[in-house]
């Protein structure tokens, strides 16, 4: 089972009735708002985290009515944090297609991810589901905590690999960690069961960043530009490894190569040879493989099952995976 498809074929009834309520969640009476909300419907990703949410629930009971609402409420925030995310980068694109901002300009999508998160904080509270608004309240959190890290560092080149971690794990794997914290709370209600499930989304959301660190510096159609992270002077581990390993006068050069020529695309190439030369992808991939195999230990603390193998084998995909 090493492919999405096959995953998705354990929670496959869930997902078709989670569509449906997703669509339902959005919808709106404003036409243009609906235009936009079907046009980011029509051009959703692999569903990786509802997927979590599906699978992390029915490790530990049966899926329900709140199930359905945590995963809703995850990918409505984070719809919402993309939307977000390509105004304040300016890109024009997602996954291959126009970004919200580049078909209706910055406002509307600030307005359009206002409005998702407001009506993923309405589904909750229509619906007593205060605990797992306050799980993925929390994650919402450390996400805007680990992006304005991200942005302060970035205009000193920070260059401690802690930092690096600190951010990716409120930036990308807080979400992750909560999807599989909320999945398993809707259908056991058991805290220390959903702490634990919380533990190891959080791992594996640490080992999907960094894979997703490590296209900037290959050749993949993955939706976004090679060598993106480095014109917009995000440090990633690779390159972090790097600086961190090379003698100081290319150590220099490639730190005024970052701050000065990062729209070059020469000097963006000398800056991803160099990373390759000196190990930086070798090491990160190495990092990645123990985040993995951590979260694989945290989960190989429950039961085996059917859905412990779909979701050991989704943390394999989130690693392994070309896109």
């Amino acid at each position: 089972m090493n492919d999405i498809a096959s995953l998705q074929s354990l929670i496959k009834s869930e997902l078709e009735i989670f569509e449906d309520k997703f669509k339902d969640a959005v919808k709106s009476r404003a036409p243009l708002l609906d235009k936009i909300m079907q046009y980011i419907i029509r051009r959703k990703g692999k569903q990786v985290r509802p997927m979590f949410v599906f699978l992390s629930a029915k490790l530990h009971g049966p899926v329900n009515d709140s199930t359905y609402r945590a995963a809703a409420l995850v990918e409505l925030l984070h719809t919402a944090t993309l939307v977000h995310d390509d105004v304040v980068d300016e890109s024009l694109e997602r996954r291959g297609f126009f970004s919200v901002n580049a078909l209706w300009k910055n406002k509307v999508a600030v307005l359009v991810g206002d409005y998702l998160l407001s009506k993923g904080l309405l589904l909750s509270l229509n619906n007593n589901d205060f605990n797992t608004l306050k799980i993925l309240s929390e994650a919402v959190q450390k996400m805007s905590e680990g992006e304005l890290l991200q942005i302060e560092k970035a205009r000193n080149l920070n260059l401690e690999e802690s930092i690096y971690f600190e951010i990716i794990t409120n930036k990308t794997a807080s979400l992750l960690a909560s999807a599989c914290s909320a999945g398993a709370w809707s259908a056991c209600g058991d805290q220390s069961t959903a702490d634990k499930m919380k533990l190891f989304g959080e791992l594996a959301g640490i080992a999907f960043q960094i894979k997703d660190d490590l296209f900037d510096y290959g050749n993949a159609e993955i939706g976004k530009p090679t060598g993106n992270d480095i014109k917009e002077k995000k440090l990633t581990l690779p390159l972090i490894y790097t600086l961190n390993n090379i003698d100081k006068k290319k150590k220099k050069e490639l730190i005024f190569l970052i701050k000065n020529k990062n729209k070059d695309k020469n000097a963006i190439r000398e800056i991803i040879q160099c990373v390759k030369d000196t190990g930086g992808i070798g090491y990160a991939e190495q990092r990645m493989i123990q985040y993995r195999d951590q979260a694989l230990a945290v989960l190989f603390e429950f039961e085996k099952s059917p859905i412990r193998d779909g979701l050991e084998s989704l943390v394999r995909f989130t690693t392994d995976r070309k896109y």
